[in-house]
């Protein structure tokens, strides 16, 4: 039996990032970058190490280099991780699982470190074999949380629903994290939207400009729960900014969000410490007419362009600052030559 099982990056089109703050988002799948858990049967269980594994380098600058790219970690704490945790949902609900034994490896061509949800796509591809090996099912919105669980509380990485969501689902979504539902249920409101209501996106990218989830979040946690007002209020205006583009796009009006993108990036510059660098991406996109923000947690961006001449200067432009500028793939997976190779 061998099994291959994918999911792809994601970007956070509006409302980020209050999905870790019960509030709402709009995110897109972006099937340009994927990662992929390959699961076969074997004599014992094993998880087999990725490039990103490894544990002999160069010299100490390539050492330094490689911990930039791809953090201290690499992704086999996630499988183990996920492995560990799924086992403990079935057994919590007398799911019965049989005991034949597996290997597991992965492979990721998805931008380390950007925001565009490298490692929960590592994750959700490795629950997704899991559940057909051991015939599981369960149901997307689950997974979502369950996923984040993973993260949250096996591995301690600070993260929201919204990724999970989004690679669970796939296409265009809207996302609800009412508190109380959210407690109620485990899972927010879900409601996937036609991808042809969006305008025409780019999306551009510098590993260079990374700064990790568990770094772009650090205190704003602990700022929200202490009720600084600052903070409280500025997850509110996200909720409202993704519940206006929702209207927009549902009205057929999705030439108009661009200014939502702009005055989300606008108000994360005011309670979150971003980088000149990647300040200076956002002047340079709004330049030249196109809007701008992060996907995620800083490294890649996303935003509304107007047509391909405005499309050929962003690249002009951001490639010189060392970013590479793609259309994402959301609902077709096309043979892309801004594809690379799983690595």
């Amino acid at each position: 039996m061998l099994i291959r099982k994918h999911a792809f990056a994601r970007a956070g089109l509006v409302g980020n990032p209050s999905d870790g703050y019960f509030g709402k988002t709009i995110s897109f799948i972006v099937k340009n970058f994927r990662a992929e858990v390959t699961l076969y049967e074997s004599p014992e269980l094993e998880i087999l190490p990725n490039e990103r594994d490894h544990s002999c380098f160069r010299s100490i600058a390539h050492l330094s280099e490689d911990v930039g790219l791809n953090g201290y970690y690499g992704g086999i704490r996630l499988l183990k991780a996920t492995v560990r945790r799924f086992h403990n949902f079935c057994q919590q609900r007398r799911i019965h699982l049989h005991d034949r034994n597996f290997t597991l490896r992965y492979d990721s061509n998805i931008p380390p470190r950007v925001g565009m949800a490298g490692s929960s796509a590592i994750i959700t591809a490795c629950l997704r074999a899991l559940m057909e090996f051991y015939s599981v099912g369960i149901p997307r919105a689950v997974q979502a949380s369950l996923i984040l669980s993973v993260e949250n509380e096996e591995l301690g990485i600070p993260a929201g629903l919204q990724d999970r969501v989004i690679q669970a689902y796939e296409g265009l979504v809207f996302m609800d994290f009412d508190r109380k539902h959210l407690e109620r249920y485990g899972y927010g409101r879900y409601e996937p939207l036609d991808p042809e209501c969006l305008p025409p996106l780019y999306i551009a990218y510098s590993t260079n400009l990374s700064e990790g989830t568990e770094v772009f979040h650090n205190d704003i946690r602990g700022r929200f729960e202490r009720g600084e007002a600052e903070v409280v209020e500025a997850m509110q205006c996200w909720a409202e900014l993704a519940q206006e583009t929702r209207a927009m796009l549902l009205a057929g009006r999705g030439c108009e969000i661009a200014p939502l993108l702009d005055r989300n990036f606008d108000l994360r510059c005011r309670i979150y410490r971003i980088s000149e660098a990647n300040q200076h991406v956002v002047r340079t996109a709004r330049k030249l007419g196109a809007s701008c923000k992060f996907t995620g947690s800083g490294g890649a961006f996303v935003g509304t362009f107007e047509d391909d001449a405005m499309f050929r200067k962003l690249r002009l432009e951001m490639e010189p600052l060392g970013l590479q500028v793609i259309k994402p793939a959301i609902v077709e997976d096309p043979l892309l030559q801004d594809q690379p190779k799983l690595v």
